[in-house]
């Protein structure tokens, strides 16, 4: 069954996908986060055109685990997803996923201009992936 990750960000929205077995995930698309009305339903329906059976959704933590404005954000994207969608959809941790994006997109050579317009998306690629990794460990 395959899952599809959302990097919520104020501007931009990374979505990733995984195949249809459920171990590989790979980089879909970035959308605006605006209109905010609509986001949920327009992210249900990028779920229903993959194939998605479930969503994940990235949930921003401090460093020290607390919860700011951005995760009751994701908190309300997820409601907002599992009612457009009918999908079971999970907040997955996503610290630090952003940071190691930006990492491997240095590491990889990626000009400025194109690692802003890549980074949500590599995001959201590394968050599912992990989730992935971790549902397969038991």
């Amino acid at each position: 069954m395959r899952t599809l990750a959302v990097d919520p960000g104020t501007k931009r929205v990374g979505i990733a996908v995984s195949d249809p077995t459920g171990t590989i995930a790979q980089a879909l698309t970035t959308i605006d986060a605006a209109p905010l009305e609509s986001l949920a339903s327009r992210l249900a329906d990028i779920a229903s055109k993959q194939g998605a059976g479930r969503v994940v959704v990235g949930l921003p933590r401090r460093m020290d685990g607390s919860y700011g404005p951005e995760a009751k954000a994701a908190r309300e994207l997820a409601d907002g997803i599992r009612k457009a969608s009918g999908l079971p959809v999970e907040l997955v941790d996503e610290r630090l996923t952003t940071v190691a994006a930006e990492r491997s997109l240095l590491e990889g050579g990626v000009r400025r201009a194109k690692r802003r317009e890549s980074i949500d998306r590599v995001a959201a690629t590394m968050l599912l992936q992990s989730h992935l990794d971790r549902k397969h460990a038991g």
